[in-house]
């Protein structure tokens, strides 16, 4: 099957999906959407980004295609190659292709876990040539004014090894993401599960904790979706303290220290 075939059905956001902001990100993706210069998404795990990304998929009624970047991602596996279909060899574009074909946002998650020389292939999309060369069938894909080019990437795992080139940052606007003020957490965890809001505030103190530990013990702390899934195993009748445990203390280490820590910190919200 060759995707350029595809419909921008299928990629497109059908419900609002539920987003609350937090500074002014809607209205600066919404400006450089419109001005057609790409963005960058910079926040720790968990903490909305790839909700926001459904969301403004939604709001400005763009099909959204999704790629969940890692170390054995290669530009063929972004830009498309050719497979044996049945008796006959067909070209089948990758995500990056179908997204410039379709006028698509293409949302690359965690862009610095794929391999350096992947990433070089978006460039000439994230500058203002907009295009994109598909080496194998000779085409020069040249993005329309609806195409968006957005990544996103956790500052915090940043090493040597994994970190995001000068010469690919400077090509985009960024918007940095962090965890919700506290109010606004609560009700986001709220609304994600359903506790009361005595549960949803303790969730919330009990995540303020664990970030304290951030680089003592910790390299993240919670992230509220760990707080949401948390909230959703009280929500099906799982003890508070045995749902923080499993949904968050495991989750965020393995160091038998630091998880006596965490469930005395359970302990004491809770």
């Amino acid at each position: 099957m060759d995707t350029r075939a595809h419909s921008a059905d299928q990629y497109l956001v059908r419900s609002e999906p539920y987003y609350e902001p937090v500074g002014d990100e809607v209205r600066l993706f919404e400006a450089a959407h419109a001005s057609r210069v790409p963005v960058l998404l910079k926040g720790p795990t968990g903490c909305g980004k790839t909700r926001f990304m459904e969301f403004m998929a939604w709001r400005l009624g763009r099909p959204l295609v999704t790629v969940s970047c890692h170390d054995d991602l290669t530009a063929s596996d972004l830009v498309g190659r050719y497979l044996i279909i049945g008796a006959e060899t067909v070209w089948v574009d990758g995500p990056l292709a179908a997204a410039v074909r379709l006028g698509a946002i293409c949302y690359l998650d965690e862009i610095v876990e794929a391999r350096k020389d992947t990433t070089v292939v978006i460039h000439p999309l994230a500058d203002d040539r907009r295009i994109l060369p598909v080496e194998k069938t000779g085409e020069v894909l040249r993005a329309p004014p609806e195409f968006l080019l957005a990544l996103s990437y956790n500052p915090g795992y940043q090493s040597v090894l994994k970190e995001l080139k000068q010469s690919t940052r400077q090509r985009f606007v960024a918007i940095e993401f962090g965890h919700p003020e506290p109010a606004l957490e609560r009700r986001i965890v709220a609304h994600e599960t359903g506790v009361d809001e005595g549960t949803a505030e303790r969730l919330v103190r009990l995540a303020g904790m664990t970030r304290n530990l951030k680089g003592n013990g910790l390299d993240e702390g919670a992230s509220t979706r760990l707080l949401v899934h948390a909230g959703k195993l009280v929500m099906l009748g799982v003890a508070p303290r045995t749902a923080c445990l499993a949904a968050i203390a495991e989750p965020l280490t393995d160091e038998p220290e630091t998880l006596a820590a965490l469930n005395e910190l359970v302990a004491s919200v809770f």
